[in-house]
């Protein structure tokens, strides 16, 4: 963990300069989106300045990212206790766009629930429900599970 807050805000500026590149946005447009200025993005960016909840709220919606990433980023959530930081990961791909990102990030969650779901209630996982065939079918057609997600997705993709 990071204890020393200096780098704390460098290691934030440089998240958010590479969301920034990520979404092929300048610092001017990026400014202009988060309704905050030039110079002080610039500041953000370089760890030179601690912005405020709000302002890292702003800046989230500009990159349309997850404000909680921010947070956690910032040092003003901590980290889901347990929880790999594949999330994070999955943002700091430069290699695929902001839309495939947030959906993979959508999907990810989605199983993850699904599995705690499935624990805390007891029920084995991978048991197809009943008149479901194969447990496929059912699933994608799910409204707002993981199977039904990816298939906007895949849909998304064939169709782009």
């Amino acid at each position: 963990m990071i204890t020393d807050p200096k780098d704390r805000w460098r290691d934030l500026g440089s998240f958010i300069r590479e969301q920034r590149a990520s979404a092929r946005l300048s610092l001017r447009r990026l400014s202009e989106l988060a309704g905050i200025s030039n110079p002080y993005l610039s500041q953000i960016e370089r760890g030179l300045r601690r912005p405020s909840a709000e302002i890292l709220q702003q800046i989230a919606k500009a990159l349309r990212i997850s404000a909680e990433t921010l947070y956690v980023q910032a040092g003003i959530l901590e980290p889901p206790a347990g929880a790999p930081d594949l999330t994070r990961a999955i943002l700091a791909d430069q290699s695929i766009s902001e839309e495939q990102k947030q959906a993979l990030v959508r999907i990810y969650l989605s199983f993850r629930r699904e599995y705690e779901d499935e624990h805390r209630s007891g029920a084995p996982g991978g048991d197809a429900a009943p008149g479901s065939g194969d447990g496929v079918t059912g699933a994608a057609e799910a409204p707002g599970s993981a199977a039904s997600d990816a298939a906007a997705v895949a849909g998304q993709r064939a169709a782009g």
